[in-house]
């Protein structure tokens, strides 16, 4: 090749170079294949009970005290190398207002399609010193930061379900990027028994935003139980990562925190960046950066009132990894032929479910536990069979009717209290039995189905467990050295939820 010819080749690669950074580069930020997560659980500065309003002024202070312990993980985050920053719901604020009372807490807050860098033009859409300390926290450390607010919006008489007093109250995701701009606003759909501060917006809202490190979606608290916006997002946006803010109060054996939202984000094959409110009084505790494949990282501690940092390293786009597979949950069940239980059935109530359980007797077998269209079967071998401990294997398929009403298909091998059977499903922190090998398999009428595998002492499993492309839930050989409480198969079966009920007319 002649130095002419050289010379073409090579300004012909710099030129491609040259495309090819021009489309992967988004201003001076290029696509990153991963990137650094960070989420805080904050214990909250809480305001004093009172049923008075505070002015504006004392409102402030407060939440100044919160973003005071915010700020100082937001620039260690950045230290770190973190990208983005989520903080946990009620986080700025705290709780136990009425609609009065949380009033002075309030700024309006305007849709991010107005372009607005809070932190440079902070008076453009009218008072507003919390988002506007929020966009120069994110500006100054070049970190993307998630808080939970409240949004005050007014309205009038026009309006048949405007709140007599005038404006609407929401409880609010704001994202703010590198820069400082308000990228993201979004209202909680799924309030909360007791939520009564705030109003629930008209229709679920479905929040993304694009990163130079994949497309982002965002939902609080207790919306990750619900068809929308939760799995929109995910199932009809594409989204890569969610932001999650929470102050997720733990249930034991199914419902903790770390357990739950781990499994969520392996479910539905996505990032679960989860902040959770540390307040041990009401349990709780549990915050992580969940992938796909395992927990990345994760704390739950229920011994201090400290706060938390946490921060791992997450692919940009998880489903485009060889390890990703979507799961079909029935086609390994439909495959088995029914056989008998070799114990009788009996029925107790887990978090006010009525589950049918069946006795693990032995120290190996095969089990099973069946309920309306619902059976489990569980293949099992015990390192030991232990005198003061017993386990059993649960079903339901029905309706959850306590803090919301939500359809589940549940199976779970769980550590009963005690080796009295009455004790079954009631709530377990420690074990010391050791299972060699477990598989488990349900009939279920959902594809929506969430793996959960939950050790002695509330710990998780990464790398103890698998779930098959068939839909097994799978123990490996690593799980043999450590206590089980519980493992289970959490499905949704959403299209039998109740229909949303429409809001009611305001007087």
């Amino acid at each position: 090749m002649s130095e002419t010819q050289s010379a073409t080749v090579m300004a012909a690669v710099q030129a491609c170079f040259c495309v090819l950074l021009s489309v992967l580069c988004v201003g001076k930020v290029c696509a990153l294949e991963s990137y650094v997560a960070a989420v805080y659980e904050h214990a909250v500065i809480l305001p004093d009970a009172t049923l008075k309003p505070v002015t504006p002024a004392e409102a402030l202070a407060l939440m100044n005290k919160n973003m005071d312990i915010l700020e100082k993980a937001i620039v260690t985050a950045a230290q770190k190398g973190a990208h983005i920053m989520v903080t946990p719901e009620d986080g700025i604020y705290g709780w136990n207002f009425t609609r009065a009372t949380l009033f002075p807490y309030l700024e309006d807050i305007p849709d991010p399609e107005v372009n607005w860098k809070p932190c440079t033009d902070p008076q453009r859409y009218g008072r507003a010193p919390v988002l506007e300390r929020l966009s120069c926290m994110a500006k100054k450390n070049a970190i993307y930061v998630t808080a939970n607010i409240g949004d005050k919006k007014p309205c009038n008489s026009s309006d048949v379900k405007c709140p007599e007093d005038g404006h609407y109250q929401y409880n609010t995701n704001v994202v703010l990027d590198s820069e400082g701009k308000l990228v993201a606003r979004y209202h909680k759909y799924n309030l909360f028994q007791g939520e009564v501060q705030f109003d629930k917006p008209k229709e679920p809202e479905l929040v993304t935003f694009n990163t130079p490190f994949g497309k982002f979606g965002t939902f609080t608290c207790f919306d990750i139980l619900f068809h929308d916006p939760a799995v929109a997002l995910v199932k009809d946006l594409s989204v890569d990562t969610v932001l999650f803010p929470t102050a997720w109060m733990n249930v034991l054996p199914h419902l903790t925190a770390i357990q739950f939202h781990s499994a969520w984000a392996m479910g539905m094959g996505v990032n679960l960046l989860v902040s959770n409110t540390h307040n041990t009084k009401n349990r709780m505790t549990g915050n992580g950066v969940y992938a796909p494949d395992k927990p990345r990282a994760y704390y739950y501690n229920v011994e201090t009132e400290d706060g938390h940092l946490v921060l791992a390293e997450v692919l940009s786009h998880p489903r485009l990894s060889p390890s990703y597979s979507a799961v079909r949950w029935s086609e390994h069940a439909s495959s088995i032929p029914e056989f008998p239980s070799s114990s009788k059935p009996f029925s107790r109530p887990v978090f006010f479910d009525n589950f049918t359980f069946t006795r693990l007797e032995g120290a190996e077998g095969n089990q099973i536990s069946c309920q309306k269209d619902l059976c489990c079967n569980l293949r099992y071998k015990m390192a030991e069979k232990l005198q003061g401990e017993a386990y059993a294997l649960g079903a339901f398929d029905g309706m959850h009717v306590v803090e919301g009403e939500y359809y589940l298909q549940v199976c779970i091998l769980l550590k009963c209290k005690s080796t009295d059977w009455e004790t079954c499903g009631e709530p377990v922190d420690s074990s010391a039995t050791m299972f060699e090998f477990f598989s488990m398999i349900g009939t279920f009428g959902t594809s929506y189905v969430f793996p959960e595998v939950l050790l002695s002492g509330i710990k998780l499993a990464p790398g103890d467990f698998e779930v098959s492309p068939d839909g097994r839930l799978l123990s490996r050989p690593s799980i043999s050295t450590k206590p089980l409480l519980s493992a289970a198969l959490f499905g949704r079966w959403y299209e039998r939820d109740p229909p949303q009920k429409p809001e009611e007319a305001r007087p």
